[in-house]
């Protein structure tokens, strides 16, 4: 209690501190301002030991660290609040938080300095003057609720509730170690993106941890004291980070966020979140999706029931064709996605032969037998990324219509494609590399969580955008995608999170809604440094017409009378050249 005081009515470390004073107290501010010594200075002992003598008459049954300290400090564009208007504050926060309640004089004794035109320091002692301790549990949300009475009493800029949805920060001594070390980054916030792509593109826990240590995480399990086997939790860690002794520093996913705790992420992959559906997929976006998850079980697997077990894990439906001779040889099979059909409404199936060579049944088993073997290709087509980027923007276009519809009727309904959409977002960051892409799923972050950590009830609309983003995931190692491709994307995103923006402004979520606007920023840079045409302003309100000019392979211009106009399509009379016919 000494330091702190010495410190409130000090200079401060810059000489910042001016005119310090008690504006509120457990006593009248009079009676506790500390006197002043001759030589100019303030005598703080009298003050002290009015504030630490319940603290002793508690003797052991005192807390470790018994004193309670609190700032506030009000918003730039705030008016300067006087120092009545400071006192009531602070005794509402005292009364609402239970350590000093209203007309109780067996309290603890506390007082609140103020020092500058905009903030305050409230401090006190955890011992009330009756010999009971205060129980302060859960303190931190009773302060945030008179602070938002107070914001309304006094008409001060609103800041958000206290529901969790705020990612955890990183603390001041992180802060200070990544400038001495030179990151750029906390490696709280690091760990925290890393975990968010890896949750995003996973279809299983195992290959959680799989994404994880590919992006040269550290992974911990922490196992159930009743049954050792059952891993209950888990921690991240980078592996230049580590203390002064040496070893790692690591952060358990509920300390990065309230969504990224094991269980939570478990939900993410149990019955109630289905894999990855071909509902309106295109025919190359399954193609691609299959070829690259059927090679990946593949490589994983030692014999044929290990490649179908982790077939079935990844969601795929398999059908094996038999020996007529012996029904319990496997001769041949194929996959599909569930909800994927052909023109006749039967489910539309793949062979492995036709994925890829070496995907067939038989170059498979002779892998796993230790003959060498054709390699499957790991590329994408430009028309398979073309197809993947152009379903993941019907995905968000669908959203965007079903999230318009829940905001009036039923707005609980449109918060789980507002979690999926941080997916996809973070998908498409990593996939395309694009820096405006990385900021806006940063900038999203806080807008994607339900309040208090709950998980939404899975929606059609969410799952479509959790499935575009585990397809997406799957375009990391094919190449950067073309201008237009990006562009198309980046446009639907922005009109899905502009509608996401406007639902949390309507329902009062303010922090939500102001990372939805940091997003939609960011997205506006993707259009504006993508095409020509497109400019920050334009991109709000996108015709048909400009959204199929981006669609084409080459920049479509007007026909110059008397120039042969080559095919955008290659070919005359394909479908890129029939829909250019259509928008001239």
């Amino acid at each position: 209690m000494e330091g702190l005081l010495r410190y409130l009515f000090g200079p401060g470390t810059d000489g910042e501190h001016r005119d310090a004073h008690v504006v509120a107290g457990f006593d009248a501010p009079g009676e506790l301002e500390p006197s002043w010594h001759p030589n100019g200075g303030r005598d703080l002992r009298q003050l002290d030991a009015l504030l630490t003598q319940p603290v002793k008459q508690l003797g052991e049954r005192s807390y470790r660290k018994p004193v309670w300290h609190l700032s506030l400090r009000a918003a730039p564009e705030d008016p300067i609040l006087t120092d009545a208007q400071w006192a009531r504050i602070t005794d509402q926060i005292m009364d609402r938080v239970g350590l000093a309640p209203d007309g109780d004089p067996d309290a603890v004794r506390w007082i609140a300095v103020r020092h500058a035109d905009d903030h305050i320091h409230v401090v006190a002692t955890l011992a009330r003057t009756d010999g009971i301790r205060p129980d302060v549990w859960n303190d931190g949300h009773l302060v945030r609720e008179a602070c938002r009475a107070a914001e309304d009493e006094y008409g001060l800029r609103r800041t958000a509730p206290a529901d969790r949805t705020a990612a955890r920060r990183a603390t001041r001594a992180e802060h200070e170690k990544a400038r001495r070390s030179g990151r750029t980054e906390d490696p709280r916030t690091t760990l925290r993106r890393h975990v968010q792509e890896a949750a995003a593109a996973a279809r299983t826990e195992s290959e959680f941890y799989e994404l994880l240590h590919e992006a040269g995480v550290l992974v911990r399990h922490r196992y159930s004291q009743r049954n050792p086997n059952q891993v209950t939790g888990y921690a991240v860690a980078l592996p230049a980070y580590r203390t002064a002794s040496g070893p790692a520093v690591w952060y358990g996913g509920g300390k990065l966020a309230a969504d990224l705790t094991l269980p939570k992420l478990r939900t993410r992959w149990s019955a109630n979140s289905p894999p990855v559906s071909g509902r309106g997929l295109d025919e190359r976006t399954v193609r691609a999706y299959l070829r690259t998850t059927v090679r990946q079980a593949a490589d994983s697997s030692r014999t044929a029931a290990d490649f179908l077990a982790h077939l079935d894990a990844a969601g795929i439906i398999v059908k094996t064709r038999r020996s007529i001779q012996d029904p319990n040889s496997i001769t041949g099979y194929a996959v599909t996605l569930p909800d994927h059909h052909d023109a006749q409404g039967q489910p539309a199936w793949y062979s492995g032969g036709k994925l890829a060579a070496a995907l067939s049944w038989t170059n498979l088993c002779r892998a796993w037998s230790g003959i060498p073997s054709p390699t499957p290709g790991v590329e994408l087509s430009a028309d398979e990324r073309r197809a993947i980027y152009n379903d993941a923007a019907r995905a968000a276009a669908f959203a965007t219509a079903e999230i318009r519809r829940h905001t009036v009727t039923n707005p609980h309904a449109a918060r789980d494609a507002c979690w999926a959409t941080a997916d996809l977002l973070h998908s498409a960051a990593q996939a395309t590399g694009n820096h405006h892409l990385a900021r806006a799923a940063d900038a999203y972050d806080r807008a994607a969580r339900a309040p208090h950590g709950r998980i939404p009830h899975p929606t059609p609309s969410g799952n479509r955008l959790r499935s575009a983003a585990r397809i997406m995931a799957i375009a990391r190692t094919s190449g950067s995608p073309g201008i237009q491709i990006l562009t198309v994307l980046a446009a639907a995103m922005l009109t899905l999170i502009d509608t996401i923006a406007d639902l949390h402004h309507l329902h009062r979520r303010e922090a939500q809604s102001d990372g939805a606007k940091a997003a939609r920023r960011s997205l506006s840079e993707v259009i504006h440094d993508g095409t020509p045409w497109f400019t920050a302003d334009q991109s709000r309100q996108q015709s048909p017409v400009a959204v199929a000019m981006a669609d084409v392979p080459h920049p479509w211009a007007p026909p110059v009378l008397g120039v042969p106009q080559p095919s955008p399509g290659g070919v005359p009379g394909t479908r890129h050249s029939q829909l250019s016919r259509r928008v001239r």
